[in-house]
């Protein structure tokens, strides 16, 4: 299926050219009277104010729109008028897209991270996406969606071959969190499994024995890994999946050094119910057979009777 990843990396770009001329008009507001309940269009002065100054040299709130138009301007311009387009065409099909939905789609996003918090900490910090924004790009995205498919039927048949031929895609992962203590020799290991086995906790020892920089001063701590992360060195990752959780494995060899593993966490992160992902993959299939986006928006925006100026 598609990588959901890429597909919102392309879209933060459209979102921070709005957040950006959202603050222009944001800033153009605090001009007006507070009293004036009647929007007025800025005056030359209100074009001319400076907000910033460097020596003799003074940037204007005309300077900056101008620059954020000329960068971000189109982009911009033509999100909000997909979004509109888009709108219109669900509200005259009857197109509903709910709650549920929403949430269905941002917790099949969130396959591969440890938890949700973690999943929405990445998306803002390396999309610059809320919360909030992330939800309203699903509920875009699944308008766009159903708009797209509209009309296109899939064979039950062909629901059962997909998932027949791609057994791995839906298969449960299984998630493992490590901790490790790295030994120069067996001795060193063995004094270090001596001390776990007097009582002492994991963490307490590695902090003090193991030679490993990047997790010593977290007890150890490598984080969640997929039981079958090809990152992982292959020993680790043999001796954690025959181990249950909270077991201590005995010293392996990785690299000249010896390495003491323990599975502090072990769960099962599901694919979904068959309902849904047979859901999922006859919407995949649909969009497989749907025009091209490109094509689908230009064919609403000729319906809507979309103008735009020759300026961008």
């Amino acid at each position: 299926m598609r990588n959901v990843k890429v597909l919102w990396g392309m879209i933060a770009v459209l979102l921070i050219a709005v957040g950006i001329l959202s603050s222009v008009l944001t800033a153009r507001s605090f001009l007006q009277p507070a009293a004036d309940p009647i929007l007025e269009p800025p005056s030359k002065a209100d074009h001319e104010l400076t907000i910033a100054s460097i020596g003799d040299k003074d940037i204007t709130l005309r300077d900056l729109e101008q620059q954020l138009l000329q960068k971000h301007g189109k982009e911009t311009l033509e999100q909000m008028i997909d979004h509109e387009v888009i709108r219109r065409e669900a509200e005259t099909l009857g197109i509903q897209v709910s709650e549920s939905e929403i949430k269905r789609e941002l917790e099949r996003m969130q396959q591969g991270y440890e938890s949700e918090n973690d999943f929405y900490q990445a998306m803002e910090e390396q999309l610059g996406l809320t919360r909030e924004q992330l939800n309203e790009d699903v509920r875009h995205k699944l308008y766009t969606e159903k708009i797209s498919i509209q009309g296109i039927a899939i064979d039950d048949a062909d629901v059962d071959d997909y998932i027949a031929s791609h057994p791995d895609e839906f298969k449960a992962t299984v998630l493992l969190r490590l901790e490790q203590i790295v030994t120069a020799s067996k001795e060193q290991a063995q004094r270090a499994l001596n001390d776990l086995a007097k009582g002492t906790e994991f963490a307490r020892v590695a902090k003090e024995r193991s030679l490993d920089d990047a997790t010593r001063g977290s007890g150890g701590d490598l984080g969640w890994f997929e039981e079958d992360d090809p990152f992982v060195p292959a020993p680790i990752m043999k001796a954690a999946k025959s181990l249950q959780t909270g077991q201590i494995s005995k010293p392996v060899e990785v690299e000249g050094q010896f390495v003491i593993v323990r599975v502090k966490e072990r769960k099962v992160q599901s694919k979904g119910s068959p309902e849904a992902i047979r859901e999922q993959v006859r919407k995949e299939l649909a969009l497989r057979e749907a025009p091209p986006l490109k094509e689908t928006m230009q064919r609403l925006r000729e319906k809507w009777n979309v103008k735009v100026s020759g300026t961008y």
